[in-house]
């Protein structure tokens, strides 16, 4: 029988990690979430198993509660940026988990890295 979509989902979200765990050993990783509506983004240190930061368009400064769009996206890239920075944390590796890299993932990487943060 054929595969779920979550099924299909879950086995491209740990390829994807799986592979950059091998590379990019000893580093932070910038996971992203993203759902219909939001989207939300940590600083993870694996050695430790600790997150370091975190930001999310749920966030009430924001101004973007309940909006999933490009404008969203990229406010929290920026916002991650900032508070990675303020945790000391100057690169980190990406992780989009299952998502494919387009939209609003690419939004919220590419204003990361506007902000400062090397991915």
């Amino acid at each position: 029988m054929a595969n779920s979509k979550l099924q299909l989902f879950q086995k491209r979200r740990l390829r994807v990690r799986n592979k950059l765990r091998k590379v990019n050993a000893g580093r932070v990783r910038l996971s992203v979430h993203r759902s219909n509506k939001n989207i939300s983004v940590q600083l993870i240190d694996d050695v430790r198993g600790v997150t370091l930061a975190s930001a999310s368009s749920m966030e009430k400064d924001l101004g973007v509660v309940g909006k999933g769009n490009v404008e969203a996206a990229q406010k929290v890239g920026a916002l991650i940026a900032e508070r990675a920075k303020a945790a000391g944390v100057e690169e980190a590796y990406f992780d989009r988990g299952g998502f494919l890299y387009h939209g609003r993932v690419k939004a919220l990487a590419d204003a990361a890295r506007e902000g400062g943060l090397k991915i």
